[in-house]
């Protein structure tokens, strides 16, 4: 039933006879589109919706804008908004945790990796997104097309941007591209089908793609390395899954490497994921492990999967020292998926015979395979003693190698 208008009349009078200060509190909660609608309800709200500092935090939230940023411009906190939004609206959603991932990397490796931070390049515009687009026949995803509005990928350069990994006789460093050696490297043929490369490896020349289309058994914007099959007589390629967004895909990289998941070996990141249970302390000594998959070593079918890993052996710098000692052999018990145990003993370790002592610490990167798609391996080093007739073992926790889960292509 309709309120009576003297009713109407009261309440419209009571709205523009509240104190400002109460109403820019409840103004102060909503968010950015309510903050909008309101300019459309009446006089007064308009003026007050137009208060500068309700849209600080708007500002803020979603285009990671600083109080230094705000003077640099100067403008008024609605004025950016505005501004910012009309440029980058459609990414409200994406942007701020894009944004903040791209500042924090670019922080870190001005620490620890700085030689990279001249290979990234500078964003690209809205036209050339769109220009990618109608090159390709596809839509790219609005989290991809943000990220790209921040920085276009990289040079082809060594180190590359998204890890690098190095055996005796194999290195890979993977490259970010940028949006049109990405178009340039467009798939539409059998297997492939939709898929636009992300990063690319001019050494292997391995690449993760992302799929763009919803066929040949993919998921829309599902990332992956392809492994060819090497018994497979069609176009079908087996997809070791990375990631499912590119939102997920980029950010959960990064917050690897700035949160020190990944170590920094020469200037480079290495993608080696270091579980932090898989340390053990035996007497001074403590052995600590990380691990990698290579999907561009593995196939499925012959299945055939493989794995490197870091060991770390240190001794505490409280040691006395005349507790330094060097180590002798290896003893190694290897588990696969069925329960298949292959045991390995020999001299020293990739043909070393390292010398640990006080503070000192020692690391080295060697491989295995599985028939199965995990297994784990377990051991001890066998040491003695540089001043004392005296032979012990350091244990060698358990460590998992998983494979990423994969599937085949219905080409």
């Amino acid at each position: 039933m309709a309120a009576p208008p003297d009713v109407e009349l009261s309440a419209s009078l009571s709205l523009e006879l509240l104190p400002t200060d109460p109403l820019l509190l409840i103004l102060s909660f909503l968010d950015y589109r309510d903050l909008v609608s309101c300019c459309y309800l009446n006089r007064r709200l308009n003026q007050l919706s137009s208060h500068d500092p309700l849209w600080k935090r708007h500002c803020k939230k979603y285009w990671l804008i600083s109080d230094e940023e705000k003077s640099r411009r100067n403008q008024g906190w609605r004025a950016i908004f505005i501004s910012t939004y009309s440029d980058l609206g459609r990414y409200i959603h994406y942007y701020a945790t894009l944004k903040k991932a791209w500042d924090d990397l670019e922080q870190y490796l001005g620490q620890w990796c700085p030689r990279m931070i001249a290979s990234l390049k500078e964003s690209v515009r809205e036209e050339d997104l769109d220009a990618v687009e109608a090159q390709i026949h596809c839509k790219l995803p609005d989290d991809y097309r943000c990220s790209f509005r921040i920085h276009n990928g990289q040079k082809l350069v060594v180190p590359g941007l998204m890890g690098s990994m190095a055996l005796s006789n194999h290195y890979r460093s993977e490259d970010l591209l940028d949006i049109d050696t990405a178009a340039g490297g467009f798939q539409q043929r059998l297997g492939l089908k939709g898929c636009l490369p992300l990063t690319f490896c001019i050494h292997t020349g391995l690449s993760q793609y992302m799929a763009l289309e919803s066929v040949e058994g993919r998921s829309k914007y599902e990332i992956f390395y392809q492994c060819p099959d090497q018994m497979a007589r069609n176009c079908a390629i087996v997809m070791f899954i990375t990631g499912t967004s590119y939102l997920e895909w980029f950010t959960s990289y990064v917050n690897k490497v700035v949160t020190g998941g990944y170590p920094i070996i020469r200037d480079q990141i290495f993608r080696y994921v270091h579980d932090k249970d898989c340390v053990a302390t035996t007497e001074d000594i403590t052995v600590s492990v990380s691990t990698s998959f290579l999907p561009e070593l593995s196939s499925v079918l012959p299945p055939h999967y493989f794995f490197t890993y870091r060991i770390r052996i240190e001794m505490s710098k409280d040691a006395l020292p005349e507790n330094a000692c060097q180590l002798e052999s290896r003893y190694w018990r290897i588990t696969n998926a069925k329960g298949d145990v292959e045991e390995v003993q020999g001299p020293g370790v990739v043909g070393e015979f390292p010398v640990i002592s006080p503070g000192k610490v020692y690391e080295y990167t060697s491989c295995t395979t599985f028939s199965t798609t995990s297994g784990y391996m377990e051991g001890y080093y066998t040491f003695h003693c540089l001043y004392k007739d005296r032979f012990f073992n350091v244990t060698i926790p358990r460590f998992h190698m998983v494979c990423p889960v994969f599937k085949v292509s219905m080409a």
